[in-house]
């Protein structure tokens, strides 16, 4: 062999006449001549949540972006987090794989109560990594190739990967703003055309997956609208996906439905949970999918496939939160009462910042966003990395790099065809300190001002 020949490649490193080194990410692109990556990955690579997120570590704005309090959790769940990593010694080990026998009990007892029916702990609920992995357990479990997926919009902006690497394919239906003497005025006034949801039903159909409290417009479904889903569902028999990792999030007297309790909706519906979003404890990660045990069994053989096992610590704690939830259910002391009654008045108070520049934000019924209609905004948008980016993009991008304030793009949550009529709004979350929601007023008083 001549001086200078490639002997052979080990691993990740080229044998170079007898000396080992490293293979670059271009060399090993040329070496590998045949596909990489799987082609359920194609198209899927970004996310809007690692490029602003990216964004936010680089500017460091004041964040209204992200969707997680910057506030701690309740007291007790705390304590109940430290009790169980300082006690027995079982809390730092495996568990049962599809749920801490506390936690699902737990579960199961209390929105049995909700529902008033028989919930099975072990059959009927799977605990699983975030509401996230409950989400894709549910799409790898019972999408095929060739499958169909009704998807309400907005959406949060997961379902249409997850679909997408199932093998399924996803069918929007908008909710669209009724006016009000020419505007929206409240996320009650965006409503679902029943005539248009019907027809996108077709043999091909498996499944519809929705968000109420919705995320980012903060729709709570009102008990018709939710009827009118689930005749549907019963009629093209379909399996209903019910995102509701918001549930005890409601404003202004508007009440919490589960599509589940619906005639007819319990043997077809996953329902989706979120103790991140339930006790302020989003870094926690624990989650949940409930339904039919017949629907849960194939969820859990994903789960068992992929991460097996959740925190074991964690799903103690949340359990105990739920324990202490069912015995001051409807009380003063229930967290469940009493954190949408502190961010009733954080919503109101950005909303009325919004107003005093001259925008229009659409009063969300629940959840931790509110959107803004910001067309009306005059902004020097040249920039040009952001060239042919839809215009709420630009905006936001110009307010985290010019005004130091981070929020999100609404259109981000439509589907690509949709996309262009929605470009005109973006999305706050206030569950937020009081310090932040300061900082963020005293930056758009500041803006207006100047203008």
């Amino acid at each position: 062999m001549q001086p200078g020949m490639v002997r052979g490649t080990v691993g990740g490193v080229i044998n170079y006449c007898n000396r080992v080194v490293p293979i670059s990410c271009c060399a090993a692109k040329a070496i590998m001549s045949r596909r990489l990556h799987a082609r359920r990955l194609d198209g899927i690579d970004k996310n809007i949540w690692v490029e602003f997120t990216q964004l936010a570590a680089d500017y460091k704005p004041v964040n209204l972006g992200q969707g997680f309090p910057d506030f701690s959790p309740p007291a007790f769940i705390q304590e109940a987090f430290c009790k169980a990593v300082s006690g027995d010694c079982s809390m730092h080990q495996y568990t049962r794989a599809f749920g801490h026998p506390h936690l699902v009990k737990n579960l199961a007892k209390f929105f049995g109560r909700v529902m008033d029916r028989d919930v099975d702990p072990f059959e009927d609920i799977l605990v699983t990594v975030g509401a996230y992995q409950a989400l894709f357990c549910t799409f790898q479990a019972l999408i095929d190739e060739g499958d169909e997926v009704i998807v309400i919009e907005p959406f949060f902006d997961c379902y249409q990967p997850m679909v997408k690497m199932a093998g399924g394919t996803t069918v929007y239906v908008p909710l669209r703003p009724k006016t009000n003497d020419g505007k929206a005025l409240s996320s009650a006034d965006w409503v679902l055309n029943a005539e248009e949801l019907e027809s996108k039903f077709t043999p091909r159909t498996k499944a519809l997956v929705f968000n109420t409290p919705n995320n980012p417009l903060g729709k709570v479904f009102q008990r018709e609208e939710l009827k009118v889903i689930a005749d549907l569902c019963v009629k093209h028999d379909v399996i209903c996906i019910s995102d509701e990792v918001y549930e005890w999030l409601t404003y202004d007297g508007n009440k919490h439905v589960k599509i589940a309790s619906l005639p007819g909706m319990w043997e077809r519906t996953v329902t989706i949970g979120s103790a991140g979003k339930t006790f302020s404890a989003t870094g926690w990660k624990v989650g949940w999918a409930m339904g039919s045990g017949h629907i849960l069994k194939h969820l859990k053989t994903v789960h068992q496939n992929s991460v097996y096992h959740c925190a074991t610590a964690a799903q103690e704690a949340v359990a105990a939160g739920f324990q202490r939830e069912y015995e001051c259910f409807g009380k003063e002391d229930s967290y469940f009462l009493q954190l949408p009654a502190t961010l009733h008045h954080k919503r109101l108070r950005l909303a009325k910042c919004l107003q005093s520049v001259g925008l229009q934000p659409i009063l969300p019924q629940g959840g931790y966003f509110m959107i803004a209609d910001v067309s009306s905004l005059k902004v020097d948008l040249t920039d040009p990395t952001t060239a042919g980016e839809p215009y709420d993009y630009r905006i936001v991008k110009w307010l985290i790099k010019e005004k130091g304030l981070a929020t999100i793009p609404v259109s981000a949550f439509f589907s690509p065809e949709h996309q262009k009529d929605f470009q005109n709004y973006i999305r706050f979350c206030f569950v937020k300190e009081d310090s932040t929601l300061k900082a963020a007023e005293d930056i758009i008083q500041q803006w207006s001002e100047k203008k």
